[in-house]
């Protein structure tokens, strides 16, 4: 065992003594020490119950003969930080946590992890670590918060932000804004809808890095306790058995994720996620494979924000296990899981328990899966889009580009009613350099949904955009403006030409005038230039990459 490093010898003779300071006993250290990494926080809806879902992994760990070991990593509540300066430190997280956690695990030698964990950029941060470390590890999420209901309407978070434009636009009252605001998070857990925190979930029991059952059932329910304690139980078992993450994370495991996503019609941040999993675990995952398995896979689940079900129906649905199921013939059964079983193994027994919400195959809410991507003369490196979430009549849009250099600028004239219908709204240097942090815009999309304007309005940008943002919302656009892409040299008044169907994106220039206006583009200054958001800023990769920090060469 690893932890052997502090345990045995007699020059270990003081770790020993510190370790008896903890409380540790003379037997405990035949055990396996487990360390349980816990982003458990008060600042945080959907971690501020994790204190409990962590103590339950222990009560795991120690009937199943094992000596656990908790601490800490930091958590950014995406919600919170969005629309203000906040956000550029939410992606630039990911990287902080799995540095944070590859620190901990090396430096005390655990011999096998669990992760608790949810909400957007800590799971794929988690997960991250996971494949880094390669020690046995599984993933514990802390499941959606409930439901809230306003005028006999289920809401959550992305029904408040869309209220602001409402009221904007003299739909909503400030009276009816407020009653909104007091009921639409009625308990802990990450957001309810097939946001990005619950996304990644779902991926992640896609993965086969969590136990099946594992993303849906409710925070504050039993079932998110007892999925807790049989994962601390599993992972002492996966030390025995010496499984590890890197002999999960296959080519194969990653296509399962990636068409489970394109199913459920997920957040577009999981294609940024999943090629940073892909590149810390050594696998080949191309951008285009998202949209080779997006054409292959058909849209199933007409979840919030783009259709009516939350997770609590999905999960009285069967869960991902009921998904799954009904997709198996996509999938690759053999690939294993954390649970010591492939996927076919631990699928065999699912049941698809309400078809309106886990559709079948052959009646889909979508004949392609939930995420395209795009490419053109705008975005010669790929661009993100949930396809699902635009209606049919925005899928081929041509408009007059209206131009801003920050969310702020953009903000601005959404509040002052600067947009038109027809207008393609282009927000640029917000990518991950420019950014930096390439913050997600649900601020500006939320409003123009709210105002009516989704039907009409697009909008593109090098930055991202949140898991609960809908309509005609392209993201990624790589290069980015930072790096001189084609994007930094729109001006206000060209046309922007989106054809999703087509896969494609372009400005209506020609070559000529491209290479024109690229010679005479004068790079911008860093908008940060110390602390964290700088380093960041030059070490990151751009978004077609994943936007992972670049390799020591």
């Amino acid at each position: 065992m690893r932890s052997d490093d502090i345990k045995h010898g007699i020059e270990r003779a003081p770790h020993r003594a510190l370790l008896k300071a903890l409380g540790v006993v003379d037997k405990d250290l035949g055990k396996p020490f487990i360390a349980i990494v816990n982003s458990y926080a008060t600042v945080v809806p959907g971690h501020v119950h994790l204190d409990q879902v962590a103590d339950a992994v222990k009560v795991g760990i120690l009937s199943a003969g094992g000596v656990p070991f908790e601490f800490n990593t930091i958590a950014v509540c995406d919600g919170l930080a969005m629309g203000h300066e906040g956000m550029r430190y939410s992606l630039p997280s990911r990287e902080l946590i799995a540095d944070s956690i590859e620190v901990m695990v090396q430096a005390h030698r655990f011999d096998g992890m669990v992760l608790v964990t949810n909400c957007d950029k800590i799971t794929p941060g988690m997960l991250l670590a996971a494949a880094r470390l390669n020690v046995p590890a599984l993933v514990v999420t802390g499941g959606p918060m409930l439901s809230g209901t306003y005028k006999g309407k289920r809401v959550g978070t992305a029904s408040v932000f869309e209220a602001v434009g409402e009221f904007v636009a003299g739909k909503m009252s400030e009276e009816e804004l407020k009653t909104l605001e007091d009921v639409a998070c009625p308990s802990c857990g990450s957001c309810n809808g097939m946001f990005t925190a619950n996304t990644m979930a779902c991926v992640t029991e896609a993965l086969g890095m969590s136990l099946p059952g594992c993303a849906t059932p409710s925070a504050v329910g039993a079932a998110r306790l007892r999925i807790a304690k049989n994962s601390g139980e599993r992972v002492v078992e996966l030390v025995t058995e010496d499984l590890k993450p890197l002999d999960i994370l296959t080519l194969d495991a990653f296509e399962n994720a990636i068409m489970v996503d394109m199913a459920l019609g997920g957040s577009t941040n999981t294609v940024l996620h999943l090629l940073a999993l892909a590149r810390e675990a050594d696998v080949s995952l191309p951008l285009a494979l998202f949209d080779t398995l997006s054409r292959k896979v058909s849209h199933l689940c007409n979840m919030v924000p783009s259709g009516p079900y939350t997770m609590e129906d999905l999960d009285s649905a069967g869960g991902i296990p009921a998904l799954m199921k009904e997709v198996s013939s996509f999938l690759h059964l053999n690939a294993i899981t954390v649970a010591g079983k492939t996927v076919g193994e631990n699928i065999e027994q699912a049941v698809v328990l309400d078809a309106n919400v886990v559709r079948p195959v052959s009646n889909p809410v979508h004949p392609e899966g939930g995420i395209a991507i795009l490419e053109g003369n705008l975005a010669p490196k790929g661009a993100v889009v949930k396809a699902t979430a635009i209606s049919s009549e925005m899928l081929v849009h041509v408009g007059p580009a209206k131009v801003f250099d920050s969310e702020e600028e953009a903000m601005e004239a959404i509040m002052n009613k600067k947009i038109r219908e027809g207008d393609v709204i282009v927000i640029r240097y917000e990518g991950p350099k420019g950014g930096p942090g390439m913050r997600e815009m649900l601020s500006p999309t939320a409003t123009i949904t709210g105002m009516g304007l989704a039907e009409s309005v697009a909008l593109v940008t090098d930055g991202r955009f949140s898991g609960a943002t809908r309509g005609p919302c392209i993201g990624h656009i790589s290069p980015e403006a930072a790096d001189s892409g084609p994007i930094a040299i729109i001006k206000s008044g060209d046309l922007i030409e989106i054809d999703v169907p087509r896969r494609r994106l372009n400005v209506k220039l020609s070559n000529k005038e491209l290479e024109t206006r690229l010679k005479l583009l004068k790079p911008k200054q860093p908008k940060i230039r110390r602390g964290y958001l700088a380093r960041y800023s030059h070490l990151v990769q751009p978004a077609h990459l994943g936007s992972v920090l670049e390799k020591p060469r």
